[in-house]
């Protein structure tokens, strides 16, 4: 249970809400138990008085006070059911705010080796279902738990003043037994069978993700059928583990409601003793069992919020341990950067978190407004050296550089307009600035036919948007930024020789006074350099 410590912390940190919450769901409940036992005093007190007139016993019963206090609170019920609903609900996704700003901050706090151990689909299962799971703790579990258990209590307190302690005792006995059914009991049956639930439902979310986005590889394969009924198989067996799970739960709750039967069958038997001592009347005997069977309500939320409470431990789990905050990246030091230097690297170590260095005692030195061209087979490094040049990987030795933007080798575009994509290279550049800048890498022909112009709307991931199109969009978002130092990692992806000579050619006039890095596959595939080095791996 420590793995939901955090999430718990962060949900107390709004005591107001959740207190006002809880009063007006104690408010709904102890209107219906209140509705139920006034309304079996008074069916049962206007029942004898009939009986006593038929036997020609002269009996007076006292109509308004019992009828009103049934309207008062089949009114109240309604109207706190209303309100604890709206506010509750209020909460919860004020709760769901702060659970995703801590999500997100943990994130962005996080090493991108860290970020790259999960793939897109198994994200998307963090920032959706192992969210959601938290975000409801209050309104399913803490809540429903803590006023069962006053309520109970309340209801024991009950039977002590309107019959006696004995009854009250034993009634507290069955009581407490139901509710240990109804929370512990579930959850000690179905905690491991759901947290592997929630595990198994994970991969294969991730799995129907990947088939989708996979299908077209699979179509040319001939693997399309038998992927599908692979799925089919690992769908019946989350649907059979959910089916067991929800049994057992059925049974517990099923448990607990005869235990709260078993209370109230109690109090009516100890009740008709009383009634013969003349210690009570007979529309008090039927009121306490009637409030007993009230609680019925109350148990019923329990079983079922505790029966997930395994897969819900599973998902804190996965994100304390995959949205952890890692130790702070040293950053490049700026101020021991030689006089007409941009860049100095000494005993650099380049490598992956877990893999063996790339390079070792790795040295560079960039002189201020320098082109630096490196060039380096497939797989001998290069965007790994760009990325610690960069500072998105750890520096192991001493890496000490000017400010910096990066272009990576993957081709980003975010689901928005061109605009906010170029924007985020220079939030405060003008219209006129961006469409200088695409007619810097030839796009501004293309956006200039689109009827939003700048506004236009470029598809999930840039899907508006061919692989060069895509491709010079993010190199004019790394060229529209200020920095001094630009790394370049395979600018002219996606462009033919002739569109690359041609923006490689615009480029040196933008550049010029800047400091560029670029790395690259081949000579042709880099801008002008005035000196280039070779990896080798």
């Amino acid at each position: 249970m420590r793995n939901l410590k955090p999430w718990l912390n962060l949900i107390y940190k709004r005591p107001g809400r959740l207190v006002v919450g809880g009063i007006l769901i104690l408010a709904t409940l102890f209107s219906g138990i209140a509705l139920l036992a006034v309304s079996g005093w008074f069916i049962t007190e206007t029942a004898l008085v009939g009986l006593l007139l038929g036997a020609g016993v002269a009996a007076s019963i006292n109509l308004y006070v019992p009828g009103g206090a049934i309207r008062f609170f089949a009114v109240s019920r309604t109207v706190f059911r209303y309100l604890e609903r709206v506010y509750n609900h209020d909460t919860v996704l004020r709760l769901l705010t702060d659970i995703r700003v801590a999500l997100f901050q943990r994130l962005s706090l996080a090493s991108r080796s860290q970020r790259g151990e999960l793939s897109g689909a198994q994200w998307l299962s963090r920032l959706t279902s192992d969210v959601d799971a938290l975000d409801t703790l209050y309104l399913r579990l803490i809540a429903p738990t803590a006023l069962a258990a006053l309520v109970t209590v309340l209801v024991v307190v009950l039977a002590s003043v309107l019959f006696d302690r004995q009854t009250a005792l034993l009634v507290g006995v069955i009581l407490l037994l139901g509710l240990v059914i109804a929370t512990v009991g579930v959850y000690g049956r179905t905690r491991h069978l759901t947290a592997q639930q929630s595990d198994r439902q994970e991969a294969l979310r991730t799995a129907v993700i990947e088939h989708v986005e996979g299908f077209a590889e699979l179509t040319a394969a001939g693997r399309t059928g038998k992927h599908a009924a692979w799925l089919m198989r690992q769908a019946h067996q989350v649907t059979s583990e959910q089916a067991k799970a929800e049994t057992r739960v059925g049974w517990h709750q099923a448990g607990s409601h005869l235990l709260i039967n078993l209370s109230a069958v109690c109090a009516l038997w100890a009740g008709f003793a009383l009634f013969r001592a003349g210690e009570v009347s007979g529309p008090v005997l039927v009121l306490l069992p009637i409030a007993l069977l009230g609680l019925a309500e109350v148990y019923a939320m329990l079983p079922d919020a505790f029966g997930k409470l395994g897969a819900t431990v599973a998902s804190a789990q996965r994100l304390n341990r995959d949205c952890r905050v890692s130790e702070p990246t040293p950053e490049a030091n700026t101020g021991n950067l030689p006089v007409n230097m941009a860049l100095v690297a000494e005993n650099l170590t380049v490598k992956h978190a877990g893999y063996a260095p790339l390079f070792k005692h790795f040295k560079l030195e960039v002189q201020a407004g320098e082109r630096l061209g490196i060039l380096g087979h497939s797989g001998s490094g290069k965007s790994t050296l760009a990325d610690t040049l960069a500072g998105i990987l750890p520096v192991q030795g001493t890496l000490a550089c000017q400010n910096r933007v990066y272009l990576t080798q993957k081709t980003v575009i975010f689901e928005d307009t061109l605009r906010a994509n170029l924007l985020l290279g220079s939030p405060n550049a003008g219209d006129t600035e961006l469409w200088r800048i695409l007619e810097l890498v030839e796009l501004a022909e293309r956006f200039a036919s689109e009827p939003d112009q700048l506004d236009t709307w470029l598809g999930s991931a840039g899907n508006r948007l061919s692989g060069g199109e895509a491709r010079r969009v993010a190199l004019a978002r790394v060229l529209l930024n200020p920095a001094p130092l630009v790394i370049l990692d395979e600018p002219f992806t996606g462009l033919d020789a002739e569109t690359r000579a041609r923006i490689s050619k615009r480029m040196d006039c933008l550049l010029e006074g800047k400091t560029v890095i670029s790395l690259a596959h081949g000579p042709d595939a880099l801008p002008g350099s005035d000196r280039v080095i070779y990896l080798s791996h």
